[in-house]
């Protein structure tokens, strides 16, 4: 089982590296292609992003890796089941998408540039929720290697399509090719649902029954489901609410919001971004840790179920503390080689030390969610959001500019890492 785990996690661990080299080249190219305004602009509408994308997959992926790692059910009928629950939930959310676009873009982010970009999620998120739903699968049966072919295959794709495209779109107004941005996540999670399916085996079929949702499967998955979305939406929520309440409260202090989109743009677009470079790490330990978690717990085998927590939590700080230290020391070098700007220099060294706990929450998170504790896990992202929104909207009215947001931030960081160890050691002790 730890060679297994140790195998999974190396392989994650190529794969996230070349995924997040991926990905940070997308940001650097985006970055140059949109500017700051642009990239402030795709950084406003990316919370709300995150929102429907976390509701229209409905923590059935979470639930679709515990089941099939089980190993009691029928896989195929379990995947059906699932879909069909993800796809009513979808059409549900599409209706409500283009019925508020307006009312999201005008009367929440008060930036009607954000319309287009916000419409465009509507035909973006039943594409995600499949996408992630495929990966599940293969999650659960310990298969690596799909979804690591499958996400390169994407990055490329959205690769190739932004430099093609966002020059064009550039000249037609900001606004468009903000949505083309959004837009682009249409082929390439196609892209990545094409490639893993080629990994199913050769011989497969699928009888009428098969393809026919299970009333007993649903039920069971959303058992799993609904405490995953519920976290996922509270944490979204708040994710959503953090540019509106900014905006909010920052321009009836003084601030404009030509200043408020530039700095959130810094902040999120950059900083943010570097800070959690190490994350590819820290995911493919957690992707790894899942269904071994989930074996161990059900056994009973509490003290393996430590022992990989522990290894776990361990390799995410051999790696987090060194990066650290470089980004707290040389900023400005990081910052001009990936970005070329020194914008967000005093924000990167104020958070560097803080993010040391975010690289360790992840690992902590999946071990409650592979327990069958996802309550405890939505608990968590309800502490963060109530730290992090209230912090956030007491100290913008001090007139800090987005000092109020970073130590919300870091408070918000250390108040759901204590939570966390706290209560998988509890768990653990039993």
């Amino acid at each position: 089982m730890k060679e297994k785990f140790i195998k999974s996690t190396f392989i994650l661990l190529i794969g996230g590296f070349f995924t997040k080299i991926l990905g940070m080249i997308i940001k650097i190219v985006m970055s140059r292609l949109v500017g700051t305004e642009g990239l402030g602009l795709y950084m406003m509408i990316l919370p709300t992003f995150s929102l429907f994308i976390a509701l229209s997959q409905f923590g059935m992926p979470t639930a679709l890796i515990k089941l099939v790692a089980g190993n009691r059910n029928n896989n195929k009928r379990l995947f059906s089941s699932t879909l069909f629950v993800c796809l009513l939930i979808n059409i549900i959310l599409i209706l409500f998408i283009v019925s508020f676009a307006g009312v999201l873009s005008n009367n929440l982010l008060h930036n009607s540039k954000t319309y287009l970009g916000i419409l465009a999620i509507a035909l973006v998120i039943p594409f995600t929720a499949i996408s992630s739903l495929c990966r599940s699968y293969f999650f659960g049966k310990e298969k690596m290697m799909p979804h690591i072919t499958s996400n390169v295959l994407e990055d490329v794709a959205r690769l190739i399509l932004i430099i093609v495209g966002v020059p064009f779109f550039m000249k037609k107004g900001i606004q468009y090719a903000v949505c083309y941005l959004i837009m682009v996540n249409v082929i390439s999670e196609s892209v990545s649902i094409l490639v893993l399916l080629l990994f199913l085996p050769k011989n497969i079929s699928f009888s009428k029954n098969d393809l026919r949702p299970s009333r007993s499967y649903i039920k069971e998955s959303l058992s799993i489901g609904i405490p995953n979305t519920c976290g996922r939406f509270i944490g979204s929520i708040g994710y959503f609410l953090e540019p509106i309440i900014l905006t909010s409260v920052l321009m009836h202090v003084g601030y404009s919001a030509e200043f408020i989109t530039k700095e959130y743009g810094i902040l999120s677009g950059y900083v943010m971004p570097l800070l959690l470079l190490p994350s590819f790490f820290t995911n493919a330990i957690s992707q790894a840790l899942f269904p071994v978690i989930s074996k161990e717990f059900s056994n009973y085998n509490y003290e393996g179920a430590k022992k990989k927590i522990k290894l776990a939590i361990g390799l995410c700080l051999m790696i987090g503390i060194p990066v650290s230290l470089l980004f707290f020391i040389f900023p400005e070098v990081f910052l001009n080689l990936i970005y070329h700007t020194s914008e967000g220099v005093s924000y990167l060294k104020f958070l560097v030390f803080i993010c040391l706990l975010q690289y360790v929450q992840s690992p902590l998170n999946i071990c409650l969610e592979a327990m069958g504790k996802s309550k405890d896990a939505m608990y968590a992202a309800v502490i963060g959001v109530v730290i992090r929104t209230s912090m956030l909207t007491l100290l913008s009215f001090l007139k800090v500019g987005l000092w109020g947001l970073i130590i919300a931030i870091s408070l918000n960081v250390i108040g759901v890492t204590v939570y966390l160890i706290y209560k998988v050691s509890y768990y653990l002790k039993n």
